[in-house]
């Protein structure tokens, strides 16, 4: 398992949330100036400093459901609000999409580009905020730094923690069911065609050497794809073409999306549903949580400023039916914490605790905005 994982699984499936929000805000007819201001509310929650340094730090991966606790609270992190079964589509829709893209990347580094793309479309949503704009430029540099000289070896790593992470979810995308890229058992379909990972050839020869490295024979075979070479290589720069579609916005094109429990999903959700006993990791897991949830407060509408509601259903009535009909094991609802017994023995873990507790102060500030990274200044 790599220890580099944690901020490309992040980033990535963030860049896909704000996609999929900033879709249905338009689907919905949220008027631009709130649907602005909860794009660049999350934004800049999710590309706040210090919650960057965490994320950035050497760890393993954690449960889905404390990484679901986590994109909860980032989803929170403005005016909108949404509803367990909207949090839950939306948390499907997000790593379904991801997943995909981990399992066509041409090859293993291509994740980074996979990633510079879900950047590069975040910073089209913020052009007209300077600051937040610096924020993900200076996310952008840390990348840069942390992966542009990790070897072939340890992306290879990465993708396959990725893939560990991903392989029990076979959730049901329209899209991808329409485009024909996934099986009706929520199962990926590989293609055979297109163009080869950079630095590779065409398959259909096989070279034969002896024992001095000289090249002795050649044999051709059918390989039965249709596949190109590559034109080039897509940029790692802040700027740059990075060729690779995979990271892009599915959603750019309105169309209606809709998710679905695959039987397999069904069947085997007893054995993906977490262990209620007591888990060895879990001190390292409240660690985890308590340190990344410093960034990710959750404010109330301050004055006249009215909140709204987001569905990312067609209907009330579709929502309300998803979440009588989800599989209990399968939804993943937000982390709860009950450690009263251990705060006499374990005073860290108390204060722990206490980082969780989200406390609304009066303050001076003239937006909701300002008021936003006024409080992040201060963690």
């Amino acid at each position: 398992m790599s220890t580099r994982t944690l901020p490309l699984l992040f980033l990535n499936l963030g860049g896909e949330m704000l996609y999929i929000l900033d879709q249905r805000l338009r689907a919905q007819s949220i008027p631009g100036e709130k649907a602005r201001k909860v794009m660049n509310d999350i934004i800049a929650t999710m590309f706040n400093k210090k919650f960057m340094e965490e994320l950035f730090k050497p760890q393993e991966l954690y449960s889905k459901k404390a990484l679901r606790t986590v994109y909860d609270r980032l989803a929170h992190a403005s005016i909108m609000r949404l509803n367990q079964a909207s949090m839950d589509k939306l948390y499907d829709l997000m790593t379904m999409a991801f997943k995909y893209q981990v399992l066509l990347c041409p090859r293993p580094k291509d994740i980074l580009l996979i990633t510079f793309n879900h950047l590069d479309a975040i910073k089209d949503f913020i052009l007209d905020s300077p600051s937040i704009l610096n924020q993900v430029d200076e996310t952008f540099r840390q990348l840069i730094d942390t992966y542009g000289s990790l070897s072939d070896g340890e992306f290879q790593l990465i993708r396959q923690t990725l893939l560990i992470f991903f392989q029990d979810m076979h959730i049901r995308v329209s899209i991808f069911l329409k485009d024909k890229v996934q099986n009706s058992n929520g199962r990926f379909v590989l293609p055979t065609s297109g163009p080869v990972p950079w630095g590779t050839e065409v398959p259909g020869l096989i070279r034969i050497f002896d024992s001095q490295g000289d090249e002795i024979k050649r044999t051709e075979f059918v390989h039965g794809g249709n596949y190109l070479l590559p034109l080039r290589e897509g940029s790692f720069d802040l700027y740059g073409d990075r060729v690779i579609k995979l990271g892009t916005n599915m959603y750019s094109i309105s169309r209606p999306v809709e998710t679905h429990m695959s039987g397999t999903a069904k069947n085997t959700a007893s054995r993906i549903k977490e262990n209620a006993a007591p888990n060895p990791l879990a001190k390292e897991e409240l660690n985890f949580l308590a340190r990344l949830m410093g960034g990710l407060e959750i404010k109330k509408p301050l004055g006249t400023e009215a909140g709204f509601r987001l569905n990312l259903f067609t209907t009330d009535e579709e929502e309300e039916h998803a979440a009588l009909t989800r599989p209990e094991e399968l939804s993943y609802q937000v982390v709860s914490i009950q450690a009263d017994q251990d705060r006499e023995r374990n005073e860290e873990l108390s204060r722990i605790m206490e980082e969780f507790d989200v406390q609304e102060q009066p303050r001076q500030s003239t937006s909701k905005g300002a008021d936003l990274l006024a409080m992040m200044d201060e963690l």
